[in-house]
This record gives structure tokens, sequence and C-alpha cells, in this order.
């Protein structure tokens, strides 16, 4: 491992879904064209412990962890009590999901290249990183309750992303490792049947039945934002997957009127974390187009604001921007 200290760039932007693109329907997790290119590997990553302490120096090493187990970040501070009360309540959770997660706690004051990484406005502020890429998650202090529901959420992302391995300390049993030590119940968390249904197909590479898995979730609950970002995140690897980026960025080119094509671009861009440039493309287009055309682009973007995260800041921004045109 090295200990190379991230840039802000290659910390910044959503995360990079361009390597799930292509993947077969049916490759596993892990698998050539999955993140990492490589075979899966059940074997448990041992680390020094579930809880680390996250450096401008080591978080290279933390980096390399997150290809193989979803990596919460804690950016706190010891003057900040409510961030010292999330803190206990995150790495409580890490104790329950027994491996599932590391927490990389990152005090603010000493690691200012990482505050900047991650764009940290607020003390406390959590993310996650998955296959290297990042996640915002909140910032502020949130319940148990909440908390739970985001590291959910955070496990189905990362399925889409291969990374479904475990950490182990070395004071735990490998055997347990995966489990809740204090009952050997699995850890993963129960999800609703539709949930369930929607993560196993992601896993198979079977984005339509995902997609029909969480359609069915939100007609029972429509008001189920994990339903809602899930919907969104598969529906963009549905729409490109089986394309290369030359097929993309070429059928464009040659057909500059086709919105569909300038659609897929911008899926494109934004899959490759370039969200800035997916999000002008759109608005771009906006006024060109007739009734239809319009509609049409503001689902997109609404589509894609989920798949960044409605809290991401770069939303806020693009949903002006679209008021404007639209009023």
């Amino acid at each position: 491992m090295t200990n190379v200290p991230p840039s802000a760039a290659s910390l910044r932007g959503a995360v990079d879904l361009s390597s799930l693109v292509n993947r077969p329907v049916g490759a596993a997790p892990g698998a050539a064209g999955a993140p990492g290119g490589a075979s899966p590997d059940a074997t448990p990553v041992q680390v020094p412990s579930l809880v680390l302490d996250g450096t401008d120096a080591n978080f290279g090493e933390i980096l390399e962890l997150s290809i193989r187990v979803p990596v919460i970040v804690d950016l706190w501070a010891d003057w900040s009590e409510p961030g010292i009360q999330l803190t206990a309540t995150l790495e409580k959770l890490v104790g329950e999901f027994a491996g599932r997660f590391i927490l990389a706690r990152v005090a603010v004051d000493a690691n200012p290249q990482l505050v900047q990484a991650f764009q940290a406005q607020t003390v406390p502020t959590v993310a996650a990183v998955i296959g290297g890429q990042p996640v915002q998650l909140f910032s502020g202090v949130v319940g148990e309750p909440e908390a739970r529901e985001v590291f959910q959420r955070v496990l189905e992302l990362a399925a889409q992303h291969g990374v479904t391995g475990t950490a182990i300390a070395p004071d735990a049993d490998p055997a347990t490792a995966g489990t809740d030590s204090t009952d050997a119940t699995p850890a993963e968390p129960v999800l609703p049947p539709h949930h369930r249904e929607a993560y196993d197909a992601i896993e198979r590479g079977d984005y339509e039945s995902a997609i029909r898995e969480y359609k069915a979730a939100l007609a029972s609950e429509p008001r189920d934002a994990m339903a809602v970002a899930g919907l969104a995140q598969v529906s963009l690897l549905a729409r490109l997957q089986g394309l290369s980026l030359d097929e993309i960025r070429n059928g464009a080119a040659a057909a500059p009127d086709d919105l569909q094509a300038q659609l897929l671009v911008a899926d494109l861009d934004l899959s490759g974390g370039h969200v800035e440039d997916a999000f002008d493309r759109l608005l771009s287009l906006f006024p060109k187009q007739d009734a239809a055309g319009k509609n049409l682009i503001r689902e997109r973007l609404l589509e894609l604001f989920e798949v960044v995260g409605t809290d991401d800041p770069r939303v806020p921004k693009t949903r002006a921007r679209l008021a404007a045109l639209l009023y």
C-alpha cells in the first residue's frame, strides 16, 4: 500500500459508475468488467481495527481498503460536542454491522487536505468511500435510526460496485466476520422484500429486474426515498449497459439534434464523475426543445439529482437554473 495523500480532485465528484456500465448481464460483482477486474474474494480483509484514524498522510491506504469494504468517513473535531456524540453513534453502528463497514475518523483541524477533498463545510460531515470513489452522505447530527438507514443505503450502492467484502480486526473471530457478534445473526440489515430483490438483481447485473422491484416498492410506498434513489441509480446503469464510450459520443456527434443521443452523453458524463458537464449539457439543450423534449430533460435532471444525491451542493444550483428556464 502507498502513503500518497489523495488530491482534492481525486475525491471530488459523483460515484464513478462507469466501470459497471459494460458488465454483461449475469456477471458477478468483482468479475471482469467490475471494479478491479479481479475474481470475487470472500476472504475477510484484515485491518488493525474497524475504526481507523484517517489522515492526510495515510488516506491512500484507506482508499485501497474501500475497494473491498465500504468506508464511512467521519469528519469531526474535539471541540464539537454534537460531532463527538455522532462519532459514538457511528462507532456503535460499525460494530453492529460487524465488518460490513470500516469507519475512518478524520480530525478536521489536523487534516486540511481531506477537509478540502470532501468539501466539508460544517462539523460533523459524514461521507463514504466505495471502490475509491466518494459519496457525500450528510452534514450535521442525525439520530441513530437515520444513520442506520444511511448505512443500509450505502450497502445497496456498494453492491452496485461489487464492493461486498468484510473486514476483520485481529481480536475478531474470522468465522463471525460479517455477522453480529452478540447473536451470530447476519449483520446485513433486513431490507424490505422489494429492496432485497432489487439488491440481488443488481448483484447479478440484471438491472431491468432491479428497476421492476424498485417500481413495485414505490407503488406500495411512494415516499420510499431509498427506492427513489435506487431506481434512479439502476436506471442509469441500464441505459448505458452494453454501450461503449465511443459509441455514445460518436452517436451524439453524428446526430446533434437527436435528444436521446444527447441524453445518453449526459448519462455517460455523470457516470464518470463529470457532474457539471452532464448538468450543463442538459440545461443547454433545454431551450431548443418542444414541450415534450423539455419535459424529458426535466425528468432526466430530476433522476440524475437522485444519482448524485440531492444534498450535493451542485444540485440546488442546477435546480435554480432549471427553474429559471421553466419560468
